[in-house]
């Protein structure tokens, strides 16, 4: 397969193109430096030839500023939502105006189009809620869409990535310093997945059959708690703190998105469609990067 990314230096862009090169497939990098090697083709993100998608057989789309950034300023919010849908504009046209578009894009977008619903169980079928974050994921899915008349488009609704270098990072990073602690009242959801199993989900989307939303999120839900004490129980450290919810809420409207908005998702197409997950429960995600 030749495959096109977009976003390809970030944590997932960069395993991903990993494991397709493992594969033997063909990578097409889009960089926003002047190309240097075979493979790589300069864009702004902006606009890109039609060109590009005539010589591909997939596209994957995972631009986007990191939503861990606090605080979200309006100007920052600004970026959040342009460093997406302008990307993914660009991309879908690209594809429609494509002599021989490709047969699939995949298009990043995330958990976070589900916003906070206590008491819900989620999925695929489930409507958005309210909020920036609702509706920045619904803007960025809006996006991918211009091209679902030319390919198959898929939305892979993404949850945090359990990883070094992933959104988890401080929590692990205080943790392994002794400080490990809840957040708020601990029985919200969270929804996570390995970055194993992000990329293998995200290569099982490009090979196989599946269109419109798919949520990419562990198996087995986790509550704000059982994330934090499950990087505790791996590091052998305490978990004996817990910020209160009014503290959380001092970081802005960031912090409350970010640590306290219960999500309980339930990767419905995946497991459906036969996908195996490498790290089903959250001890083994954190496990798996120590």
């Amino acid at each position: 397969m030749r495959v096109l990314v977009a976003g390809a230096s970030g944590l997932i862009g960069t395993a991903l193109v990993e494991r397709l090169r493992a594969r033997g497939d063909e990578v097409t990098r889009l960089v926003r430096w002047e190309a240097r090697e075979p493979g790589e083709v300069t864009w702004d993100a902006q606009e890109l030839d039609p060109r590009v998608m005539d010589a591909v057989d997939a596209v994957v789309g995972l631009s986007g500023a990191s939503v861990g950034r606090i605080p979200w300023t309006p100007a920052y919010r600004r970026e959040l939502l342009e460093s997406r849908v302008r990307p993914t504009v660009a991309l879908a046209e690209a594809i429609v105006a494509a002599v021989d578009p490709p047969g699939v894009f995949v298009s990043a977008s995330a958990t976070g189009y589900y916003g906070d619903r206590p008491g819900e169980e989620l999925d695929e079928n489930s409507g958005p809620g309210t909020g920036f974050f609702p509706e920045l994921v619904t803007a960025w899915e809006t996006a991918a869409a211009i091209a679902a008349g030319a390919t198959r488009v898929v939305h892979a609704r993404s949850a945090v990535v359990i990883a070094r270098g992933g959104g988890m990072t401080p929590i692990r990073l205080l943790t392994a310093f002794g400080l490990g602690a809840g957040f708020g009242r601990g029985s919200q959801y969270w929804p996570w997945i390995s970055l194993q199993d992000e990329v293998s989900a995200l290569l099982h989307l490009v090979f196989g059959r599946l269109d419109g939303p798919v949520i990419l999120a562990g198996p087995t839900p986790a509550t704000a708690d059982q994330v934090t004490e499950a990087f505790a129980h791996v590091q052998h450290r305490p978990h004996l703190l817990r910020v209160p919810s009014l503290a959380v809420r001092a970081l802005g409207e960031a912090g409350s998105r970010l640590l306290l908005d219960d999500t309980r998702v339930v990767p419905g197409k995946l497991g459906e469609d036969g996908f195996v997950w490498a790290h089903p429960r959250i001890e083994d995600a954190v496990r798996a990067i120590g």
